[in-house]
């Protein structure tokens, strides 16, 4: 059995749980040519993770750090809530010019997405907790400063709309009715699902409630990972930006 990381995975919120009208981490990028690694400039935390949001309504995000560096894309940095998006840091750096880098996770299609910002562009802040999903074991974890606060029986996606493995992390926090379909709360992630894509939301991933006790243990769901309500009640606190893995 693995050691608990904590992870959460995702409904469409539009999530693809309920309908409204396995990735593995990427390879690390090569730091270019005069780069220092970010364990010789002490950029990123060794306890926790380092999430970052943006300064302006904007991130602007690039395939490739480094002097002369193109932007590739932009990204809106809050999330269809008005929420601001907080983006996990996986790798830093600093250039040949002292301009500090971060390579971050991205809430877009396809999962497993990243790109580069500049240190000068986000504000940061230290996550020490993290949710893990074991889909085998029907098994949820929260887990903070290294150990775990609280573990859970959850539904799991069914084999046509399985739940898709990945790194992802906390997108949006969203109350909701604890009869309805997403339960008391819905904890959006940044990560997608393979089968579902036409759903509004693009079949976005998420961590939610349910009113059905017996939901718990088993394949039920198009592809999001469901908590019974009681439990799910006391995940309401669960930061933006926090790290989940879901794996088999």
């Amino acid at each position: 059995m693995r050691r608990r990381i904590a992870t959460g995975v995702v409904c469409v919120l539009l999530f693809a749980c309920v309908r409204t009208s396995a990735s593995p981490p990427p390879a690390e990028s090569v730091a270019p040519a005069g780069a220092q690694p970010a364990a010789q400039v002490a950029l990123l935390p060794a306890d926790a993770t380092l999430v970052l949001r943006a300064r302006t309504a904007r991130f602007r995000v690039y395939d490739h750090p480094g002097p002369g560096a193109v932007r590739s894309h932009t990204l809106v940095a809050t999330n269809d809530w008005d929420q601001p998006l907080w983006l996990p840091a996986t790798e830093a750096f600093v250039d040949a010019d002292g301009t500090v880098w971060y390579r971050v996770r991205l809430p877009i299609r396809p999962n497993g997405t990243t790109g580069w910002v500049r240190g000068s562009d986000i504000v940061h802040r230290e996550a020490g907790e993290r949710i893990e999903v074991d889909l085998s074991e029907h098994r949820l974890w929260r887990i903070a400063n290294g150990g775990t606060v609280a573990t859970f029986e959850v539904g799991v996606g069914a084999p046509a709309t399985p739940t898709v493995p990945g790194r992802y992390f906390v997108w949006a926090r969203v109350p909701s009715v604890p009869s309805g379909p997403y339960g008391v709360l819905a904890l959006g992630l940044s990560g997608f699902s393979d089968v579902i894509t036409d759903w509004v939301g693009d079949g976005r991933l998420a961590i939610h409630g349910t009113a059905a006790a017996t939901d718990r243990g088993a394949d039920v769901s198009h592809g999001c990972v469901r908590v019974f309500n009681p439990q799910m009640s006391s995940l309401a606190d669960v930061s933006l930006g926090t790290p989940v893995w879901i794996h088999q």
